[in-house]
């Protein structure tokens, strides 16, 4: 039986401004990311980096009407 070799493909880069998990948190007067980062992921969060966040969803909700014209 062959083992599959193929790496498996990187997720692209995120940018959590389109994220649903990116929201605005009025105790703190900034916007943060609502899941359970790790500490590598929220490295980059708080770097701005772009990085391929395992939680991203992405919050734009007029994306399925565009789909649907």
């Amino acid at each position: 039986m062959a083992q599959n070799t193929h790496p498996k493909k990187p997720s692209p880069p995120t940018n959590c401004d389109y994220c649903m998990y990116y929201e605005y948190d009025e105790d703190y007067e900034c916007y943060t990311c609502s899941k359970d980062l790790d500490e590598d992921e929220m490295a980059h969060f708080m770097r701005g980096e772009s990085f391929a966040c395992p939680f991203f969803r992405n919050g734009d909700e007029y994306l399925v009407v565009r789909k649907q014209m």
